[in-house]
């Protein structure tokens, strides 16, 4: 079986991926920005791993789609959980809770926002993770050139968490606020409603929700759980739930795949 990673890196997680499938007899075949076009020659392969959520490799993975052949995970489902817009109303639509948003140009969130609205968080409106994250105090810091779009969300104050999920398996863990994936964090015995929540969330998008993570916030008055951010597929880097989440991935996708492929027979 031949297979495609659509991955803005070779190494990390998806050079590991590639290597556990060779180890496995499969020809594997990572697709960075230096070597993807999207057309036709992409139909060599029988299935896509749609690793990174960039915009030009969540076009591959719709490209590919649409010609029937197997993407995971889903592309409309990784671009929902990339584009802060959209990941709120899904995690609205999957009854969980998540924090008020504003959008708008600077000088228009200048007028309708008032002191008591900060702090708040400004996120790039396509984004993961910690980058282009950071907290806005106050109206003056809100220029923007080039009538720039903004995204603004009410700061919950609490305790971050950031917890993994890998099929049936969580792993959460304390970390700093607005940090990534990458620092240092601690692991800690998952709380009864993470546990909970996580379990609502994977229900919510069933077989188009294999692994990922969530960044939760328990706000420090109402200890009330908050979404602030979802990843289809991120790096695992703190996963110490068991020596290594490749297998375990590798292994769902597989599976994954053969429903997918069974459902087109059919």
């Amino acid at each position: 079986m031949n297979i495609g990673i659509l991955s803005k890196r070779t190494t990390n997680l998806a050079g590991k991926i590639k290597q556990f499938y060779e180890n496995k007899g499969f020809n594997v075949t990572i697709y960075t920005l230096e070597n993807l076009s999207i057309n036709e020659n992409l139909f060599c392969n029988d299935f896509y791993i749609l690793k990174s959520k960039k915009l030009f490799f969540l076009y591959a993975g719709f490209f590919l789609k649409a010609n029937k052949i197997p993407v995971v995970p889903d592309p409309q489902v990784s671009f929902m959980q990339k584009n802060r817009i959209q990941s709120h109303f899904l995690l609205e639509k999957a009854d969980l809770l998540v924090p008020k948003f504003y959008l708008g140009k600077s000088e228009t969130l200048i007028n309708q926002l008032g002191s008591k609205d900060f702090p708040l968080i400004l996120k790039p409106i396509m984004g993961s993770g910690s980058k282009g994250v950071k907290v806005i105090k106050s109206v003056q810091e809100l220029k923007a050139e080039d009538n720039e779009i903004l995204y603004l969300e009410d700061f919950i104050k609490g305790l971050h968490y950031n917890v993994y999920f890998i099929g049936n398996r969580v792993c959460t863990l304390i970390k700093p606020p607005l940090s990534n994936e990458h620092v240092d964090m601690e692991e800690v015995k998952t709380p009864k409603d993470i546990e909970d929540l996580i379990k609502k969330w994977r229900l919510f998008l069933a077989e188009n929700n294999l692994f990922g993570h969530l960044d939760i916030v328990r706000e420090e008055s109402s200890k009330d759980l908050y979404i602030v951010d979802p990843g289809s597929f991120p790096e695992f880097t703190n996963w110490m739930c068991s020596s290594s989440p490749v297998e375990e991935i590798c292994n769902l996708i597989l599976h994954r795949v053969k429903k997918l492929k069974n459902n087109q027979n059919n």
